[in-house]
């Protein structure tokens, strides 16, 4: 749950939101504008109407994306406290099975931006070293260089993940005002000198500027432009952590100091486009350029820690993101661990080193950030786009339909305008981000559809009620003739409605080979879309040994059922529903509780083509499924049962209708008679 003290207004919480939300959206001037130059192919195209009518694009975009859609709107589709595109999807999936869609493509798609961003941030700020004096030393202009300090950083911020950021994460947020106010402070100063850079704050000229003979690229532009709103998403996927309060009140100072940033930088390319100096240079950064020589060192340094805030940001929202795409099935299991005491901050070994790898070699590939910005932007403008339609069934069930309709029409065809503006960038670099993307799609199809193909198929196998054998395991419980399996033995299973289970499980406890317990327990864990939720049911069956357990947990909740089972089992003795388990050898005084023996299936499949109904889509989609469970953390790990005595059982998983393999029997042919045995004669 997101710290309650975070979700009131106050100085000390939208510091934290500085720290926490804006490190992406706050480091976007590095290479914004660098990139809008490159569009004009250099400076010295870049004429007074076409800076401002950029300026003016980035001006408008920040109001249309960011503040109008995210901050006023989406942040009203908030799941008890939680937000970003899964937590939406959870709030409104009952609405349509449809909606599975949008989630999967903008999860995809928003994972796969996280693997950009630490990568041009930190190399846009790093490239400003090139050429400076750190006192008697010169930093080398050859941007290999540049390459491998960026690698030992992403490295470093990669490495520390497991240890946890708690420390780290309270200096974000002071770091992160000292880097708006500077760059705020800087633009304002430069905006000074060519005041006519205000004109950028009238749409006219945003609109003039896509049809202006000036702008060479066309609508084209708008690649770059959107640049300026990328992490207007992880406003929305942040709101948890500081508080829907906290980002209305920082919002307004972060939006004032970026725009007075690209109002600065605007302003010197308008007093510089004609400097012989620059006429030649198609690779100018007016972020660093503007900044007179005394400066430009505390730029960098800033930069650089604004950068890396930045990684951090997207690297433990990833981990988030792919917590919450667990809980409602998108990704297989993976090991969730809390390096801290702060229970919403975790760490995902898997996730931590997919993300090294990939920035790493995004950032050997394309190795400076002109090069990078090519491929960057892509893949949140389909996250946005998926983001509005979720939003459009939101808003058309709580408020009405006509009012959705034109939110969807305006906020859809402007991001499919930038989403078709920056599919130019697809042969420079944009190629990468949706390979990426389809990369991550591929496996979240895959293991959610091959959930419920699966679940289909059993379906169509044997349940009983748990109720019918109640009987039969009392006896068992209290046959002495039989060794005693376990006080505990707890089956990692689903009962449904009606007391509905699997005959496999009563099949391995009364007919493998009867395991014997003093208390049986059967329990169902329950993902819910509240995030945070923790509860328990019991339902004793009659008896006081044989127990249904239904857990229910949030899905950003971690699955620890060893700890959840000891606390239920102490509620119980001290209702005095069961009995109490003194063991006859044990080293703790007291001691009330005896041990536990978790049994978990884990499900091998047999072969796909004995159902000739079943097609090759499915088959596929199945067989996967299976493969990444068997190469993902198995349930016991995922359970949270490391440390506590597991028995896998491998179960058979029969996609055939039984009929399939059942053989016809052609005739009976009976033994013939030893006519030599006196005894078969005839009397």
């Amino acid at each position: 749950m997101a710290n309650k003290m975070n979700r009131h207004l106050s100085l000390g919480g939208m510091l934290v939101t500085l720290g926490i939300v804006y490190g992406d959206i706050g480091t976007s001037p590095l290479y914004v504008m660098q990139a809008i130059l490159s569009d004009a192919e250099g400076i010295r195209h870049a004429v007074p109407d076409y800076i401002i009518g950029s300026v003016s694009l980035i001006f408008w975009t920040l109001m249309i994306i960011t503040t109008v859609k995210y901050v006023i709107i989406a942040m009203r589709a908030d799941n008890n406290h939680e937000g970003g595109i899964f937590a939406l999807y959870a709030l409104i999936r009952n609405r349509a099975r449809w909606l599975i869609f949008p989630a999967l493509i903008g999860g995809a798609a928003l994972l796969a931006d996280g693997t950009l961003t630490p990568a041009v941030s930190v190399t846009s700020a790093i490239e400003g070293l090139k050429g400076q004096h750190i006192g008697s030393f010169e930093f080398s202009e050859n941007q290999l260089v540049v390459v491998l300090v960026v690698t030992a950083i992403l490295l470093g911020v990669f490495l520390i993940q497991h240890f946890g950021t708690a420390a780290i994460g309270r200096s974000f947020g002071p770091i992160m005002l000292l880097w708006f106010v500077f760059i705020g402070a800087t633009g304002f100063i430069n905006m000074l000198s060519h005041l006519e850079i205000l004109k950028a704050l009238s749409p006219y000229y945003a609109v003039q500027f896509l049809f202006s003979p000036a702008n060479k690229a066309g609508v084209f532009i708008l690649g770059s432009v959107f640049l300026a709103t990328t992490g207007a998403e992880a406003l929305y996927s942040d709101m948890g952590h500081v508080g829907r309060k906290n980002i209305y009140g920082s919002w307004p100072f972060v939006s004032l100091m970026l725009m007075l940033s690209y109002m600065g930088q605007g302003a010197w390319v308008i007093g510089h486009y004609q400097n012989p100096a620059y006429r030649h240079l198609l690779d100018v950064n007016p972020f660093y350029e503007m900044l007179p020589d005394h400066l430009r060192f505390v730029a960098i340094a800033l930069a650089t820690f604004a950068a890396i805030i930045a990684s951090q940001a997207l690297i433990t929202g990833s981990y988030t993101l792919v917590n919450e795409a667990i809980g409602l099935k998108f990704l297989p299991r993976m090991v969730i661990k809390h390096p801290s005491m702060v229970r919403s901050q975790i760490y995902i070994s898997a996730v931590n080193g997919f993300l090294c790898v990939v920035t790493l070699s995004i950032v050997w590939l394309f190795q400076t950030s002109r090069h990078m910005e090519a491929a960057y932007g892509l893949s949140i403008t389909i996250t946005m786009l998926m983001t509005t339609i979720l939003l459009f069934v939101f808003v058309r069930d709580r408020f009405n339909q006509t009012l959705a309709l034109c939110m969807a029409l305006f906020f859809g065809s402007i991001e499919t305008l930038f989403l078709l503006a920056s599919l130019v960038k697809f042969v420079h670099g944009g190629y990468l981000t949706l390979l990426i993307t389809l990369l991550i799609l591929a496996v979240m199809v895959v293991w959610y559809f091959g959930n419920k193909l699966r679940e289909n198929y059993e379906k169509t196998s044997e349940n009983v009620s748990l109720m019918d054998y109640r009987k039969q395991l009392i006896q068992l419980s209290n046959d002495h003739a039989e060794p005693i399996y376990a006080t505990n033995l707890v089956y990692m299973t689903k009962v449904g409605p009606g007391y509905s289970i699997k005959r496999k499980v009563l099949y391995s406890i009364l007919d493998k080979r009867p395991k014997r317990a003093k208390v049986y327990w059967f329990v169902t864990v329950n993902e819910t879309d509240a995030p945070y939720r923790s509860q328990y049911t019991i339902d004793m069956l009659g008896t006081r040994n044989i127990i249904n357990v239904q857990l229910y947990l949030g899905f950003k909740n971690s699955q620890h059922v060893n700890v959840y089972i000891r606390q239920i089992i102490n509620d119980l003795i001290d209702q005095k529903i069961i009995d109490t388990q003194y063991p006859k050898y044990t080293t703790l005084k007291n001691r009330r509780v005896g041990d536990f023996k978790f049994v978990v299936t884990t499900e091998q499949l047999m072969d796909l083509a004995t159902d000739p109904k079943m097609n090759r889509l499915n088959r596929f989609l199945i067989g996967g499924r299976i493969f990444l469970q068997n190469i993902t953390t198995s349930p016991a790990i995922w359970y949270g049962l490391k440390f506590s005595e597991v028995v896998e059982e491998p179960i058979p998983l029969m996609l055939y209708d039984p009929e399939v393999l059942r053989l016809q029997q052609k005739g009976v042919r009976h033994a013939v008679k030893d006519m030599t045995n006196p005894s078969t004669k005839k009397q």
